[in-house]
């Protein structure tokens, strides 16, 4: 244990390697990136203040909007960047909920430990050297595409990289090449599924043992979850990650009751107080706000990263890891009455009526969030069994109030309403927008 800054994240045999790592990293960090130079010095911190993994809460956050300042004030890649473009190999793009997208440069030996904490998370998520995995997610600036790829292939796994937008390749892949493992977004899954049964087949004659999804909540809601299991008569394990920091840095080993950490020697995680930026100690029904600070990083090396990603702990494993599972984003959290709601929970809740429900769901919003005037607007797809619709409404009004503290309105629409996605499902949209 390191304190109440991030015990049990870091493995007990790492905390001395991953101190002495980090105080190199900061030390050489001002000389490197000016952003940090600038950051340090307006806080009077400096390297000398960290003896401990437990100091680091000293040291000032780092927040996505000064990322994209300073990408404005020095494209390409910014004040942050700490290396020169001739030393970036590959260059990615955050998939940010708001705002604009800022570049992420990778150097070799980036790009190498981002393989290992990759291959560690999807080794953890029960991937193995004999799997044939369709590897559905894209291929183009998502870090969920490439890096994914590269760490499926360091644990010699054959990958069938179809992307996004090929599900017809998808289809040929399954009946011919003897997948046994699905790696996407939660949506595409989902998405995959209903585009097999709309061909006439059904996802359960493929065979696949396994379903790896990261990229967005789905795979730790309870409901979501057990339906995708149920279509391909597969588990579904899931991965977390930051486009930011690196591609997957917690994955959930089959069986367990969350996600363990998994980036090793590479990255330091806080859970911290959304609010006030508090530490948080990540005990069981403990939550909070993930942060992150990178170790080794040559390109992009951010200190005390706010990650947006708001998770509970939901247990420790046996070596006394925190298990996590991510509820949502504080950029999607909508805030009614006083209570905080993530547009998750209402798909969960949705979800969790098939068949009178498809599980389909988008919250309409007046105008953008955070802040909503009750009653929170529900568009619901009715399902293949709705009964009496207008009680099927009902339903998930009082199930709204109970489960979630919040009085909704709800419009029930035909299946098929509302838009599939093979990327990120949208859960909300502005109805001024539209």
């Amino acid at each position: 244990m390191i304190g109440v800054l991030t015990p049990s994240f870091v493995h007990p045999d790492d905390v001395e390697p991953v101190t002495e790592l980090l105080r190199a990293q900061l030390e050489g960090l001002p000389a490197r990136s000016p952003l940090y130079a600038d950051l340090f010095a307006e806080h009077g911190i400096s390297a000398a203040a960290l003896s401990g993994l437990a100091d680091l809460r000293a040291f000032p956050f780092t927040t996505k909007q000064m990322l994209r300042d300073s990408q404005q004030a020095a494209p390409p890649l910014g004040r942050h960047a700490g290396v020169a473009m001739p030393e970036v190999v590959r260059v990615h793009a955050s998939t940010g909920t708001t705002g604009r997208p800022s570049w992420v440069g990778v150097t070799r030996r980036d790009a190498a430990a981002w393989t290992d904490m990759v291959a560690r998370a999807f080794t953890t998520m029960g991937t193995r050297r004999e799997d044939v995995v369709l590897h559905g997610a894209g291929l183009t600036l998502f870090v969920g595409g490439l890096p994914i790829r590269d760490a499926l292939e360091r644990i010699g796994a054959t990958v069938i990289a179809i992307g996004t937008g090929a599900s017809e390749k998808a289809l040929l892949a399954l009946e011919t090449l003897g997948v046994t493992a699905l790696h996407s977004t939660p949506s595409y899954a989902r998405y995959l599924a209903e585009y097999l049964r709309k061909a006439g087949r059904d996802p359960r004659e493929f065979g696949l043992a396994k379903i790896l999804v990261g990229g967005e909540p789905g795979g730790g809601e309870p409901a979501f979850r057990a339906h995708v299991e149920q279509e391909w008569g597969a588990p579904v394990t899931e991965g977390l990650g930051n486009a930011d920091m690196a591609p997957v840095l917690f994955g959930e080993a089959p069986g367990s009751a969350g996600m363990r950490f998994t980036g090793g020697r590479h990255v330091v995680v806080e859970l911290v107080d959304p609010d006030g930026g508090e530490p948080v100690v990540p005990e069981r029904g403990a939550s909070g706000e993930l942060v992150y600070t990178s170790v080794d990083r040559e390109c992009c090396p951010l200190v005390r990263f706010r990650t947006r990603d708001r998770v509970t702990v939901t247990g420790l494993a046996d070596d006394g890891a925190p298990l996590i599972r991510c509820v949502g984003r504080t950029d999607d959290m909508l805030i009614v009455l006083g209570v905080n709601i993530f547009p998750s929970a209402v798909r969960d809740l949705v979800q969790s009526l098939r068949p009178r429900t498809t599980g389909a769901m988008q919250i309409v919003l007046p105008a953008e969030g955070p802040r909503v005037e009750p009653p929170l607007r529900i568009e619901a797809e009715w399902g293949d069994e709705p009964g009496d619709r207008e009680g099927l409404a009902r339903e998930i009004e009082d199930l709204m109030r109970a489960r979630l503290s919040v009085r909704g309105a709800v419009s029930l629409v035909p299946p098929g309403t509302l838009e599939r996605t093979e990327m990120k499902t949208k859960l909300t949209r502005v109805a001024a927008n539209e």
